[in-house]
């Protein structure tokens, strides 16, 4: 798994499929490349809180991706998460349920697509 970092792979990534959550919105874009890596970056804007809130925020959406990326992730492409004002007041463990689903609808849309 790899973090985007350049500005470049966000907006391409924002030119993508977007799967909105209550907590977050999920940008899918396949890469298009041989490789099958996953690649994830984090967004909370300033309309979400002070630097502490968005911070605590990007802790949380890094240890739900470690954990739900390797198996319900799509290989070849690239995940982004955008972070919504009050997703730190919802529980970790339905944050949690959120991205599974998120993904899972990622999967079957881009499953689709292809075929």
């Amino acid at each position: 798994m790899r973090t985007l970092s350049k500005r470049s792979e966000f907006l391409a990534a924002n030119r993508g499929l977007r799967f909105p959550m209550p907590g977050f919105v999920l940008l899918v874009r396949p890469r298009g490349d041989d490789e099958d890596a996953l690649g994830i970056g984090y967004t909370v804007s300033k309309k979400v809180g002070n630097a502490v809130t968005r911070n605590r925020m990007k802790r949380r959406f890094r240890e739900l991706a470690r954990a739900a990326l390797p198996e319900s992730g799509i290989a070849g492409a690239d995940h982004v998460l955008i972070g919504r004002p009050g997703a730190n007041e919802i529980d970790f463990a339905e944050l949690g349920e959120q991205l599974t689903s998120a993904l899972k609808r990622a999967a079957k849309k881009l499953a689709a697509k292809t075929s």
